[in-house]
């Protein structure tokens, strides 16, 4: 395969096209993988998610792609991502934050988790999914947090179809206008901006949680 991995990060509405032109039917393999990795690794929320599934619906759009294949791809892949994230904060998420991180990670920290994923946790897994980094660290929380699965699950498949529906629709439909399309990169900046700034506002709303429980 020609196209260097850094492509996918600089110039992603190019190489993803040249990659679905050599990979032929494995792109969709591809597009699997990255998007399971994005959601349910806590150390790889650097992979291309929003920006990704904007470029796949706008490639379906002009017939790259196949529009239903790609829809259940990637929200299957979301959902169980999202799933494999859960269960690694449920079986070792707490002992790696009391372990090795204990010196970082405070015991009231962890319960200030658990009080809220039982009252917000799934309001924050649906929202926490149009969130770049945030919505990999959500369900690894949840699973630290002990929310029951069948909520969580219920709430995971909701957020992972509304995502994967959303922007893959979004390209689909606005991908190729030609004043869209003239401007993909100045778009997909927006859009970055508009997300670190959603991630400010989610890590603005923690911290104000963590200090208001530290009030007498």
């Amino acid at each position: 395969m020609s196209v260097n991995p850094l492509d996918l990060f600089l110039n992603l509405d190019h190489s993803l096209s040249q990659m679905a032109g050599e990979l032929g039917p494995l792109i969709y393999l591809v597009l699997f993988i990255i998007i399971f990795c994005e959601t349910g690794f806590v150390i790889t929320p650097f992979l291309p998610g929003d920006s990704l599934l904007f470029i796949a619906g706008a490639l379906a759009g002009s017939g790259v792609l196949d529009l239903p294949t790609l829809l259940v791809i990637v929200a299957v892949a979301a959902i169980l991502g999202d799933t494999v994230n859960f269960w690694i904060g449920r079986y070792a998420g707490e002992r790696m934050m009391t372990g090795r991180l204990s010196g970082f990670v405070k015991g009231e920290w962890i319960e200030f988790t658990r009080e809220f994923y039982a009252r917000w946790g799934g309001a924050t897994i649906v929202v926490a999914r149009f969130v770049p980094y945030i919505r990999t660290f959500a369900p690894f929380l949840a699973g630290i947090g002990n929310m029951h699965y069948r909520w969580f699950l219920i709430y995971n498949i909701a957020g992972g179809v509304l995502w994967a529906g959303g922007l893959v629709l979004g390209g689909y439909i606005l991908g190729n206008v030609p004043v869209v399309q003239d401007n993909v990169g100045v778009l997909m900046w927006f859009v970055l901006l508009l997300c670190l700034f959603a991630v400010g506002m989610v890590i603005k709303m923690l911290l104000q949680g963590i200090m208001h429980r530290r009030d007498p």
